[in-house]
Order: C-alpha cells, then structure tokens, then sequence
C-alpha cells in the first residue's frame, strides 16, 4: 500500500461534495499534468490511502482521508469538447489523460493546515510543502502520513 495526497479547491470539488457523493466514491478526473497523471497511471493502486487537501482557500489544508476503489482507467472529460478538462490531442485510441476512483473513507473533525505542517519538523521533507511545488498528486511517506494522523488526533 502506498500514500499520497490530492488537492482540489473546495468551491470546484472539496471534501463535502464527496461526502455527497452516490456511495461517496467519485472519479478523480481533470488531472492535466504529465507527472501527476504518470502517478495516478503508474503507481496508484487499489487499496491505497490518500489525504484530502483543500487547496486556493484560507487556510489551505488537509481535510479527509479517501481510498483507491478503482485503478487508472482514460478520463471521458478529455475527451468531451464541453466539459472544461477538453484535450483536443486526446482521442479514443490515444487518451492521453486518466483518472482513478476514490472513495470517501473519513472526514476529519478538523483541517490541519499548511502552516500546522510547516511547523512540524518531522514533515520538512515532505513534497506538498517544497517551495514551487504545484502537483495536485504527491507522495507520503509512511512516517508523513503517521504524524499528521497524530497530529489530527486521529491516532
């Protein structure tokens, strides 16, 4: 097993409309950037854990915790001249983009915050918090997720 973190702005698609959600499972869709849809391609498995971060809000922060249900499969919205993910270059033969499923497995009591993570020396290594990094998918280390776990009192 393995863990990340994804971000999403709460307006666009935050951890209540998961919670909203049909069995609280949805498809990560819209990812377009190469390294990040090589992660989601390559290395996310079912079973996996992922931390839930709002992102473009005050403060920023992670707010659940959801699962892998379902590995990487072409995202439709790339290919769908409507919606606002449209790649041109995309097609049914060469998709391009993909998605994976996830499933809502805890909404925390409260959102620990960037500065909160900044503040713990345990996590300076940890990608979301290396300066110019702007991935919406990025590893965890499995002493990263422990203390932010602890860190929520979710331990």
């Amino acid at each position: 097993m393995a863990y990340w973190l994804i971000k999403s702005e709460p307006d666009a698609y935050g951890i209540d409309h998961l919670e909203n959600e049909q069995n609280q499972i949805t498809h990560w869709d819209g990812i377009r950037n190469y390294q990040a849809r090589n992660i989601m391609r390559d290395e996310m498995k079912v079973g996996d854990k992922i931390f839930f971060y709002h992102s473009n809000c005050k403060p920023p922060g992670i707010v659940g915790m959801v699962e892998v249900v379902k590995e990487a499969y072409p995202d439709h919205t790339a290919l769908d001249p409507k919606s606002k993910y449209f790649d041109p270059k995309a097609s049914e033969d060469n998709p391009r983009w993909c998605m994976v499923d996830v499933k809502l497995i805890k909404k925390f009591k409260r959102k620990l915050s960037l500065d909160d993570m900044r503040n713990e020396p345990s996590l300076a290594g940890m990608q979301l918090l290396r300066r110019g990094n702007r991935l919406s998918i990025t590893p965890v280390t499995e002493d990263q997720w422990n203390t932010i776990l602890e860190m929520l009192g979710e331990v």
